[in-house]
């Protein structure tokens, strides 16, 4: 027998955990941190230096990274210790991710609380935590060899598989707290509006994905004017990588027109979905779902546009990567209350 609010609750939990783990990642990013351990230590990298000499050590090693040998030469102790604590708390906090699930997972599957559906989805959510760890040192292989600079390619599956985790935990989190659905029966309007919400969802994602690129090659730092890009709707430059596709994943003026593009679309088709949805008999729960995904949409722009005029200071991009998960859980809220009762 299910016991559904607690293990709701706990998933739950491990949502905001993620969520933090998210604002932490993308911090750790915009310091330039994430290249600060050079080894990866699932368990005895768990306590972090505490002497002198355990300090010394830790930079010895970061010196002989690209990182050190062709940005951060000559740092000192000291400021090594400010990108490192990024870096070693964004570690810290994926074991943190890791035992808050499995240790109630235990609890629950022994006091024979989890059925067996639940429990193969339970499963499946350790997997991918486990693959995000690998993926996590994946990424930061990258940038341990030549380049002192982490792949975008590895950044935005790092970042994308992290948003799968939470609308997994989120996702079955919403099935425990409401088995019995929004809707008693789909008609033809509802299923117009959960097709719409199922979309706006996938863009949201595709654009969460988007804006690891812009992180991953700093297109951020480039055409900070805003509507236009530097009194173009679409630069000049947006085909001159050879061959073609590379420019979508290499150039900064596509990475950035590409992220840009579908938050037009987005500030479209949102409010749409929101007017529809306002016409047709939807319970308060499902409306009050509708009213926050657009609200979240218009304070996610707003940050996106913020941290751009300001040349990405940290505060605002943090921001801005915060929003972009409470943005797509609001989507996922909407769309689990539409879904097929």
């Amino acid at each position: 027998m299910v016991m559904q609010k607690p293990i709701a609750v706990w998933l739950l939990i491990c949502c905001v955990l993620v969520f933090a783990m998210v604002v932490v990642g993308g911090v750790t990013r915009l310091t330039d941190s994430g290249l600060s351990i050079v080894e990866w230590q699932p368990i005895i990298g768990t306590m972090p230096p505490i002497t002198q000499g355990d300090w010394d050590e830790m930079l010895e090693k970061y010196r002989a990274s690209p990182q050190y040998q062709q940005i951060n030469k000559g740092m000192s102790v000291d400021e090594f210790k400010s990108i490192f604590w990024w870096e070693y708390f964004h570690r810290l906090l994926g074991r943190l991710i890791g035992v808050v699930f499995f240790v109630p997972f235990v609890y629950f599957l022994i006091k024979k609380q989890i059925d067996k559906p639940l429990g193969l989805k339970l499963t499946g959510m350790f997997v991918l935590g486990g693959l995000q760890g690998f993926m996590g040192w994946y990424m930061v292989m990258s940038g341990l060899v030549d380049n002192p600079h982490v792949s975008q390619y590895r950044l935005t599956a790092h970042l994308g598989l992290a948003f799968v985790i939470f609308a997994a935990l989120f996702w079955v989190a919403l099935d425990l707290l409401s088995p019995e659905g929004g809707h008693q029966q789909m008609t033809k309007q509802l299923q117009s509006l959960r097709r719409f919400s199922i979309g706006l969802t996938s863009l949201i994602f595709v654009m969460v994905l988007s804006g690891g690129f812009v992180a991953g090659i700093r297109a951020g730092l480039a055409y900070n004017t805003f509507p236009l890009m530097n009194g173009h709707f679409i630069p000049p430059e947006i085909f001159m990588l050879e061959p073609w596709y590379r420019n979508f994943f290499d150039n900064m003026a596509t990475v950035q027109f590409d992220h840009r593009l579908i938050a037009w679309i987005l500030a479209f088709l949102v409010p749409l979905f929101w007017f529809k949805a306002m016409k047709a008999e939807l319970p308060s729960t499902t409306r009050l779902a509708c009213h926050l995904l657009l609200i979240m949409l218009a304070i996610q722009i707003s940050l996106g546009i913020a941290t751009l005029l300001n040349f990405v200071p940290i505060p605002l991009a943090a921001a801005h990567q915060g929003g972009a998960v409470l943005l797509f859980a609001a989507a996922l809220w909407v769309s689990h209350r539409l879904r097929k009762p």
